[in-house]
């Protein structure tokens, strides 16, 4: 039985906005304080895989509506998406460290690199990493991948205009990182495995070792897309066979202490387990089980993910640089009230953000991307690409 694919107009997913929220939650807890229970680098895994399939989705939308994708909106659109709150909060994090009201002092050559977004290979260098930078890694990940992946899109629709094959492509490539990672872990020496700590920069933070869960959602937005593409298989199959198999898939990955496995196939394995579950959320999010994710302040908390994010790093730190706690106060009592004060910080933050940078920005991208897509697809056009 095939299921009607949702419409190729305005492209929206509300239960998207709801993953979202889930992720960073995920990484809030973990970051404060809970790193040993809840798994942060799963909510950065998920994050990856929907910047994968939303940028390949558009791309993929653009190209089957006029032939090639105009990459100077593209980059227009990026920048003033990421670049605004993102340079404003790195500006705070350096005015904040050289009044000393953050710890450990203003280092203008990691604050550069953050800038340049190369804080992951800076950090794996051994360089020093500001306070309530910690998380920027991640953004340089996605930087990277937004500068280079808009070019092999439009080259792989040339060379393989089947979307099968180029789904076979991308999963080849989340092998060959795979490949890379056991490489560096097994035969290059390149972390000890002998230290008994599963989080190394290496591994967890370097582009060329964590381009995969990007990859995995590009290769879902290209064949068997749930916004764009039919399913043969039945609704009750996703929700209640292949939905609870791919949960019990991650969970077990949480479970695996090994540290080799952790560095290596774990990633691997979350990105293919993400795979059915973004399409059962896309598809089925009106069932009973994935209803919460449109659940107002779920999909609101999803909208503001992207400056709650670049901010709850800089405000667990100032909470705990800043804020005193009481001498009866046990651990568990102190980080409760620390992260329940920054937890509030930061979704003030992240609102005031979102009204005062994100969607001024947004406006102007509008208007600047309206203005000149009048003359997008002209044939003559020097930035179209991949005509067919």
């Amino acid at each position: 039985m095939a299921s009607k694919s949702p419409s190729q107009g305005a492209f929206h997913i509300a239960s998207l906005d709801g993953m979202r929220a889930v992720a960073i939650l995920i990484v809030f807890l973990s970051h404060a304080g809970l790193s040993h229970v809840v798994p942060g680098l799963f909510g950065v895994t998920v994050f990856f895989f929907l910047s994968g399939y939303l940028i390949t989705t558009l791309l993929r939308m653009e190209c089957e509506k006029h032939g090639g994708a105009n990459l100077r909106q593209f980059f227009l659109r990026r920048t003033l998406r990421i670049l605004p709150p993102f340079y404003l909060v790195l500006a705070v994090i350096a005015v904040l460290t050289a009044l000393s009201l953050l710890p450990g002092g203003f280092h203008g050559q990691a604050l550069t690199a953050q800038a340049l977004f190369a804080a992951n290979y800076w950090e794996i260098a051994g360089g020093v990493q500001p306070p309530g930078t910690e998380v920027l890694w991640s953004l340089a990940v996605e930087e990277h991948f937004y500068l280079l992946f808009p070019f092999f899109y439009l080259a792989m629709r040339r060379v393989m205009p089947e979307r099968q094959h180029q789904f076979a492509l991308l999963l080849t490539l989340c092998a060959a990182v795979l490949a890379w990672r056991m490489l560096l872990v097994h035969h290059l020496s390149a972390i000890d495995l002998q230290s008994g700590s599963a989080h190394h920069p290496r591994t967890c933070h370097a582009t060329d070792t964590r381009l995969d869960g990007l990859l995995f959602g590009c290769a879902l937005a290209v064949w068997g897309n749930p916004a764009l593409d039919a399913t043969r298989i039945h609704r009750n199959y996703w929700l209640w066979l292949i939905l609870p198999s791919c949960v019990a898939l991650l969970l077990a990955t949480f479970v695996i202490r090994s540290v080799p496995f952790r560095k290596t196939w774990r990633y691997t394995l979350q990105g293919l387990a993400l795979l059915p579950i973004f399409i059962t959320v896309i598809r089925y999010a009106d069932s009973l089980p994935l209803r919460f994710l449109n659940w107002r302040w779920v999909s609101r908390l999803g909208v503001l993910s992207y400056a709650f994010y670049l901010t709850h790093t800089l405000l667990l730190d100032w909470v705990s640089h800043m804020l005193p706690v009481p001498a009866n106060f046990s651990h568990v009592q102190a980080m409760l009230m620390r992260g329940t004060v920054a937890f509030a910080l930061t979704l003030a933050a992240s609102w005031m953000m979102h009204q005062w940078v994100e969607k001024p920005f947004l406006r102007l991208r509008r208007r600047l991307v309206s203005t000149s897509q009048p003359t997008a697809h002209k044939q003559s056009g020097p930035l179209l690409l991949n005509r067919a």
